[in-house]
């Protein structure tokens, strides 16, 4: 999107350029200065301000280093098949907030040969953990492009939540420890997490099981098969029994709940955490006195409000 804004002077111009990148060849910020350096080519004296945008998934982080200045934390995290990978995340002092992308330690990119039934969200947990310890209280987490369908326990394991089978041993990870939970315990989730607030960019509104669930409609391309579909659906309802008679709250019907293979419900259900549909997460700019003051929004989608009315009779 570029926004070009006239004032009551036609012969000035100014231009709010606003981007997405274009995967795997520029970034937002590389677009904004390629269609700067146009604009001042053909009007020397326009204003051209370069506003960042990412709709959720890839990019996001990026956008957000380089639109703010944010600082680039790398960081070590269990993959999604428990290799270690290397992925980072953005951190803003000064807010306490962070930007991640849940598919930087648990993308679908990362494996070479997908088991759904074995990959993880752990290494989410992990980094979410590492931003904990620095401080950080606001999140904000895009969960696109994942290689799960674990229904989000093992970001949920490694914040501090266990999960145990019918004679008390942990469940394991991936979809095939869904079917064994018997026993959720929550006392000794991190301590950090209070007070934290979660808001997570998804474009999907999914349920979390049934035909239109997370299993059915998304599972096939992370390696579900047609002959496993049902067994694994059954699974994640399992598990958001389990879950319902434990935390007493039910999220499994919310819009969102079945993206990133069930992430979306462990957010919801677990953390408090806030599924905002969006069809761009941008940082918008807006015109002080003297200058253009970036900060990070939501354009949110009109469905929002049923969204939030579902998780507001849950609560």
């Amino acid at each position: 999107m570029t926004q070009v804004i006239f004032t009551e002077r036609c012969d000035y111009m100014k231009v709010i350029a606003a981007i997405d990148s274009f995967k795997g060849s520029m970034t937002s910020m590389e677009a904004g200065n390629a269609v700067k350096k146009g604009i001042l080519a053909a009007k020397p004296d326009a204003e051209v301000w370069l506003s960042p945008l990412a709709d959720g998934g890839e990019g996001t982080v990026d956008a957000l280093i380089e639109g703010l200045g944010a600082k680039k934390i790398p960081v070590t995290v269990t993959g999604p098949l428990g290799e270690k990978v290397s992925c980072y995340y953005g951190f803003l002092e000064e807010t306490k907030s962070a930007v991640m992308e849940m598919a930087s330690a648990a993308g679908i990119t990362l494996v070479t040969k997908k088991d759904p039934l074995r990959a993880s969200t752990y290494g989410v947990g992990e980094m979410i953990a590492d931003a904990l310890k620095r401080g950080c209280k606001n999140f904000m987490i895009g969960i696109g492009g994942s290689a799960t369908n674990d229904g989000g326990i093992g970001m949920l394991k490694a914040l501090g939540f266990e999960f145990f089978d019918e004679d008390g041993n942990d469940v394991g990870e991936g979809a095939a420890a869904l079917v064994k939970i018997e026993v959720i315990r929550t006392e000794n989730k991190n301590p950090l997490l209070s007070g934290a607030k979660f808001q997570i960019a998804c474009d999907v509104k999914n349920p979390l099981c049934g035909k239109q669930g997370a299993t059915y409609i998304f599972g096939p391309q992370k390696g579900v098969t047609e002959e496993q579909k049902e067994q694994v659906d059954e699974a994640m309802r399992h598990y958001a029994d389990v879950t319902k008679e434990s935390l007493d709250c039910d999220f499994a019907d919310c819009e969102g709940a079945g993206a990133a293979g069930g992430l979306g419900y462990a957010f919801l259900s677990y953390l408090a955490g806030e599924l905002i549909p969006v069809s761009y997460t941008h940082l918008r700019a807006h015109e002080t006195d003297s200058y253009l003051v970036c900060r990070l929004l939501l354009e949110k989608k009109k469905k929002r409000k049923t969204t939030e009315a579902h998780i507001q009779q849950q609560r």
